[in-house]
């Protein structure tokens, strides 16, 4: 009797799978069409984005921007700004040649004072940049010094990132707003 049973049971599993798998629905497939392809860019337009690479590579040394277009002059052939690299206030080679350049100008005219501004790019906090741009305006009021400029004739000020000389975004325009100004003050 057992046995009967189990095989009705089991007959009757095996007929409602039958019998669902026959009602079962056929699904259509959808065959995706691949996108269309990117046009690539025209030649013309990738070389004016090399350019523009190059014009860039062109302006910075690592992370320093060693370009002349925001440069001004404190005097005739004396540049007036030295540029640092990120968080950094230690000179570099081209800061030094600068600074040797002003060292010799105010040494020829004594009776000139400078005031030496920091500054810095926009990142960071407005106190920390305060502190950075003090750091690099003291760093090259000590590199003046050692040329044989007194310190009475030169203040030092910082902005931080308070006035910045490229209101950019992006790398090279931080690396121009990272900097140190010599300004005439009388």
């Amino acid at each position: 009797m057992n046995l009967s049973k189990i095989f009705k049971n089991t007959l009757l599993v095996l007929t409602a799978c039958l019998v669902l798998s026959a009602c079962a629905t056929k699904k259509e497939v959808a065959i995706q069409e691949e996108p269309p392809k990117k046009e690539e860019p025209k030649k013309e337009e990738k070389k004016e984005e090399v350019t523009k690479i190059e014009k860039i590579a062109g302006q910075m040394q690592g992370d320093v921007y060693v370009g002349t277009e925001s440069v001004k002059y404190l005097a005739d052939g004396v540049p007036d700004r030295v540029f640092f690299a990120t968080n950094e206030s230690i000179l570099t080679t081209a800061s030094r040649e600068t600074l040797r350049a002003q060292a010799a100008w105010l040494r020829q005219n004594p009776g000139v004072t400078v005031v030496v501004e920091g500054h810095a790019d926009e990142r960071g906090t407005r106190e920390y940049n305060l502190a950075l741009g003090e750091r690099r305006a003291n760093a090259a009021k000590d590199y003046l010094m050692t040329y044989g400029v007194s310190s009475d004739r030169i203040t030092v000020l910082s902005y931080g990132k308070e006035r910045p000389v490229d209101s950019g975004s992006n790398p090279l325009a931080w690396s121009k707003n990272r900097r140190s100004v010599t300004v005439k003050a009388n």
